[in-house]
């Protein structure tokens, strides 16, 4: 892909009912999330036209909304579903989403982080 750029689209505040633990998913709660894609991007280059490039705004929309209409026990499967959602859109070469539990642990954070692509 010659025309190929890496978009990042870092600290997505989102909240939602995720969890294995019991309560967890009682209330929604927060998750910090970052994207990172691949993407053809040849045609915006030199158009400077939103429509040719990824819209960092509805894919943070999309992102939110998943995070907040969805339940799963785990992150991962959390984070498969915004990576089918994202590579949805065929100009999206590979994607990477991590999400994390902010202070979960006495203060720590666990983070997860999955990758996919169209040849996966």
């Amino acid at each position: 892909m010659s025309g190929a750029a890496r978009i990042f689209v870092r600290d997505i505040r989102a909240y939602g009912r995720h969890g294995a633990n019991p309560g967890e998913r009682d209330a929604a709660q927060p998750f910090d999330l970052d994207v990172e894609l691949v993407a053809d991007v040849e045609r915006a280059r030199t158009s400077d036209d939103l429509a040719d490039t990824i819209d960092y705004a509805a894919i943070h929309r999309r992102i939110v909304e998943i995070v907040a209409t969805t339940s799963y026990a785990l992150l991962e499967r959390l984070a498969d579903e915004i990576l089918a959602d994202v590579l949805g859109d065929e100009r999206i070469a590979s994607a990477r989403v991590t999400i994390a539990k902010p202070r979960l642990l006495d203060g720590a954070t666990p983070s997860v982080s999955i990758s996919s692509s169209r040849d996966a």
